[in-house]
């Protein structure tokens, strides 16, 4: 394969001039047996490179362990992007962003007390050596030096942003050249980040979304000579619990990126397509005030979240013909969707009544983090025995984020990190009843300091100003209902209730799920996580790829954590990803 070389007047790649145009598609966001569908629709638009981060924390989801099987499989998504004829990019952290769970940085690491992510702690760097080691024993016969498509590997990301110890780049740079990386490396930041974030003898890039001439300008000011590229062009937003739907016209994006092209730049589109956070794998914003990220990836991306081309697909696609060869063919017609119908949920199983089916409980004095549990997603549930009747708050130094609150089994309240609620009052109707709190990790904080972002009951939990000192702390990761018990009945179940029914299909399609009359939880197909739903929206529908279905019959559970009437929910053939600004 040809080799990409940064040269004082641009990239070369052959010793020809090179121009990368490049586009985002995240390998762990879409099904992999869509992979290689997104990738041909990456062709056809013109793109001679795609990019992808590496979710560190979905590979390695505990100490010395690495995983590349299904949809982790790295290798097999090189593999079809070489098919295409695509060059890639590899940005494989360790800290990614990307709206992602926690920066894709492992919950394990949040274990260590005191430990600095992001910084030359020998802790973090002893993790990181240790994940780059296995990580590129597996993609090294996937770099171009070695006959395969990663042209280009990012060191870091957006550090600039973070921090401004060189040290640690040097020290990252290192470990990436040890582990046998002898393609160009390149950093990435923001227009005023690009000092602090970059590293002598690296190339530096720019990300924006507008004003290219300024972001180029800017660079090449930092940079006075070698490649201009932005590595991320942003063309759209993420979407969080609460707000509205982000969008970005069309016509205006592909006015920018001719802006950009025109000045003879490289560009990397985000998002050439978005996908899903599927299961509990969203990020969340804590500048102030917490906010997670929803399930949707969308990102008002070239391809939908089913993967069918935008408006904005077809903008781009006349832009980028102006400056490079397209493809002659068409551009492909969305694919075929489910036609809609109603699925009735006929079975119920309590989560508190079946806790004990779900995780086994650890006892001590004081409630244990999700991090000191060994989980990275999910739910923990707290319990303990309250000592007297009558009037009683409780009172916690953090909730990391949302605590669904039961004395003996019936709801009495919600603590929220995004209202930052530390403190409940209820009544006790007696003495010695049982306490249950029920802890959700809504997305660990992708951005800034905050990623040192541990869940559960933080700090100290006391009753009337006393310390409960005899605590189960239950994990409950929800990755499989094998031990419940479900029964067949009408009766509402008080609490936390799993929801499952099934549903018959001819031939498998992509489709969608709505939730009318549910208010918040998480919904599984044939044990595949769809994801979080939450009634507040802007999000009201969940993406269902088609390879999760099967002719014959389908199983769908949903995890209500209210009280709800609904019975049923609805698959339909178009996504509702809330209401746009105006």
């Amino acid at each position: 394969m040809p080799q990409l070389e940064i040269a004082e007047d641009g990239f070369r790649l052959d010793d020809r001039p090179f121009r990368i145009i490049s586009g985002g598609l995240h390998y762990f966001r879409v099904h992999p047996e869509q992979w290689a569908d997104r990738l041909h629709k990456a062709r056809l638009l013109g793109l001679n490179t795609v990019e992808t981060y590496v979710a560190w924390n979905l590979h390695a989801p505990r100490p010395g362990e690495f995983r590349l099987d299904a949809g982790l499989d790295l290798p097999r998504f090189l593999d079809l992007a070489a098919a295409e004829g695509l060059h890639v990019l590899l940005r494989p952290g360790p800290y990614i962003c990307a709206e992602w769970e926690g920066g894709g940085l492992p919950s394990w690491l949040l274990a260590e007390d005191g430990i600095e992510l992001r910084s030359r702690d020998p802790r973090f760097l002893r993790a990181v050596d240790d994940y780059l080691s296995a990580l590129m024993a597996a993609v090294k016969p996937y770099l171009s030096t070695s006959g395969g498509p990663i042209i280009a590997v990012q060191l870091e990301n957006e550090y600039g942003a973070y921090g401004e110890d060189s040290g640690y780049l040097t020290d990252l740079a290192e470990l990436l050249h040890a582990h046998g990386v002898d393609v160009p490396l390149f950093t990435c930041d923001q227009p005023t980040d690009l000092a602090r974030g970059g590293l002598d003898g690296v190339l530096r890039t720019v990300n924006f979304g507008s004003r290219a001439e300024a972001g180029l300008a800017e660079l090449r000011r930092i940079q006075p000579t070698g490649p201009l590229m932005c590595s991320e062009f942003w063309i759209g937003w993420f979407d969080r619990w609460g707000a509205t739907h982000v969008t970005r016209d069309p016509a205006d994006a592909a006015t920018e990126l001719d802006k950009l092209l025109a000045t003879g730049a490289s560009v990397n589109i985000y998002m050439f397509h978005g996908g899903t956070n599927f299961g509990f794998t969203n990020g969340a914003n804590d500048k102030g005030t917490y906010r997670p990220t929803v399930t949707s990836y969308d990102y008002d991306s070239l391809l939908d979240e089913a993967g069918d081309p935008t408006p904005k697909y077809e903008a781009f696609r006349e832009v980028i013909a102006r400056y490079a060869s397209v493809p002659a063919e068409p551009v492909p017609a969305p694919g075929r969707k489910l036609a809609p119908r109603t699925i009735d949920l006929t079975e119920r199983a309590g989560l508190l009544d079946q806790a004990y089916a779900l995780g086994r409980a650890v006892l001590s004095d004081h409630p244990l983090t999700m991090e000191q549990l060994g989980q990275s997603f999910g739910f923990v549930l707290y319990e303990t025995t309250l000592p007297l009747a009558g009037p009683t708050v409780l009172r916690t130094d953090a909730v990391r984020d949302r605590a669904q609150v039961f004395v003996d089994g019936q709801p009495v309240g919600v603590l929220e990190r995004e209202n930052h609620e530390h403190a409940l009052a209820f009544a006790v109707p007696r003495r010695g009843a049982h306490l249950a709190v029920l802890v959700e990790n809504q997305g660990r904080v992708n951005y800034g300091t905050g990623i040192h972002d541990r869940k559960g009951l933080l700090g100290r939990v006391t009753v009337n100003d006393e310390e409960p000192t005899d605590w189960d702390s239950r994990p409950l990761p929800l990755d499989t209902f094998d031990a419940l018990t479900f029964t067949a009945t009408a009766q509402p179940l008080v609490g936390p209730v799993f929801h499952r029914g099934t549903f018959e299909l001819g031939r498998p399609a992509d489709g969608y799920l709505a939730l009318g009359g549910w208010t918040k939880g998480q919904v599984w197909i044939n044990g595949f996580p769809l994801g979080r739903y939450w009634s507040r929206g802007p999000q009201t529908t969940l993406y269902v790829p088609a390879p999760v279905l099967r002719p014959g019959p389908n199983e769908i559970t949903v995890l209500e954590l209210h009280a709800t009437a609904a019975r049923t929910v609805e698959l339909c053939d178009r996504p509702d990803l809330g209401p746009t600004q105006d």
